[in-house]
């Protein structure tokens, strides 16, 4: 796979961000479940994208890409019915979870498996106890909490108790309990990453889905509910964006970054305010959807709690080599489960750097750093990639970081785009 070869830089310029991933993934399975047709504008079409749209044409929703790129989907009115093949969330977590949830409300064996991150490295175990308590069928193959699993309907009981450190399995049963034909109860203990079960729950209110939320440990779900076909057009992704900021901080650039709409749910904007807190020059303009980063800052470390912005911290653990004193970025033990285990990753590699940071159970302790170039590795995890370049583009010498490919899952015009900037990226092999 390609190699990305980078040396120190200079940025400035305007750059717009990818549209929401999540978002898109979102608006995807909602549209699936919609009667008549949906119409969704601006979609990040990525390798999650088209496993999430490979997964419900499998199970019978048909998919027009519109010559201008906006996707069309007709509905299966909020019935699942039998998969016609194995469905392959590919990479995507939210695809592995959120399909496995609605194969339960189909009473056929749906096979869902994924590539080899996904079989081995992002458990589904909690979400397949909730469902077998919902009296589903749900089990995996391997018996060891992974995929490939096999689900089976219908759910015949009505509450289910799950852990809520992932918030994936917690949004894929909200999903599902949606269009069950009674209602369900959810209690959910340790509730985490709440700004994502947040986001779920703004796309249930702006379908009208009836529900009931205690305090992110509660749920009622009434069921029975149907939703028509709707347009909607997806936002900036804040989780991508933090990869152009940090990269303007470690060159000390003024970079701005537009299609960025702080009113929008996504709970990793919170990463601005954090830098910000750092003494980081960012500008926000919210009614042009900007943010612009100043050169000159100063940065001091930080205790951060980072767990509702927990896909940051690639990004933030670069932040931390620039900031002086020491960074502390904690209650993050749910980074260990993402595409990879990402403290190991990112402590990994920025000591390859020469970067003084320390890994602990459930957090990173970073004290300021002069990064060197190295040779990396991307972990295949798109946001150790990403991280790794901004880190780079800071650094004195050549990096080079291998099997960048990877970075396509959420950005595939990054090394395009940030070379347009002004970043000395070269790929090789």
């Amino acid at each position: 796979m390609a190699s990305l070869h980078v040396t120190r830089s200079s940025l400035q310029g305007t750059i717009t961000v990818p549209s929401s991933k999540s978002h898109t993934l979102r608006a995807i399975l909602f549209a699936a479940l919609a009667s008549g047709k949906s119409v969704i504008s601006h979609p990040l079409i990525s390798n999650d994208a088209e496993a999430m749209m490979r997964a419900v044409e499998l199970l019978g929703a048909k998919i027009v890409i519109l010559p201008s790129g906006s996707l069309e989907i007709e509905g299966l009115s909020g019935k699942i019915p039998a998969a016609e093949d194995v469905i392959s969330a590919g990479n995507s977590g939210i695809v592995l979870r959120f399909i496995s949830a609605l194969a339960a409300l189909s009473p056929h064996y749906t096979v869902i498996t994924g590539d080899a991150s996904i079989r081995h490295q992002r458990p589904i175990q909690p979400l397949l106890n909730a469902l077998t308590q919902l009296g589903a069928f749900a089990v995996s193959t391997k018996d060891d909490g992974f995929a490939p699993v096999i689900i089976r309907g219908p759910m015949t009981n009505d509450r289910a108790i799950l852990s809520g450190h992932d918030s994936q399995p917690v949004s894929a049963l909200l999903i599902a309990a949606a269009f069950r034909n009674r209602p369900t109860e959810l209690i959910v203990g340790h509730p985490g990453e709440i700004p994502w079960i947040m986001l779920t729950l703004e796309w249930l209110d702006r379908l009208g889905i009836r529900y009931r939320c205690e305090q992110f440990e509660r749920y009622q779900i009434e069921g029975n509910s149907e939703i028509a076909g709707f347009e909607y057009s997806v936002p900036g992704d804040f989780s991508t964006a933090a990869f152009p900021i940090v990269a303007a901080l470690a060159t000390n650039s003024e970079l701005t970054l537009d299609n960025m709409d702080m009113q929008d749910s996504q709970g990793d904007k919170e990463f601005i305010f954090a830098l910000q807190q750092m003494g980081a020059r960012i500008e926000i303009d919210e009614s042009a959807k900007t943010i612009t980063v100043k050169p000159g800052s100063r940065l001091q470390g930080i205790e951060v709690d980072i767990n509702d912005f927990i896909d940051a911290i690639p990004a933030m653990a670069v932040a931390g080599c620039l900031a002086e004193g020491e960074t502390r970025l904690f209650n993050a033990a749910v980074a260990r489960q993402k595409e990879c285990d990402r403290l190991h990753s990112m402590t990994v590699e920025l000591k390859k750097m020469g970067a003084a940071i320390e890994e602990f159970p459930d957090s990173l302790v970073i004290r300021q750093s002069r990064l060197k170039g190295a040779k990396l590795s991307s972990h295949h995890d798109h946001r150790t990639a990403m991280a790794l370049v901004v880190a780079s583009l800071g650094a004195t010498g050549e990096s080079t970081i291998e099997d960048a490919a990877c970075i396509a899952k959420t950005w595939p015009d990054f090394t395009k785009e940030m070379t347009k900037l002004g970043a000395a990226i070269e790929v090789g092999p």
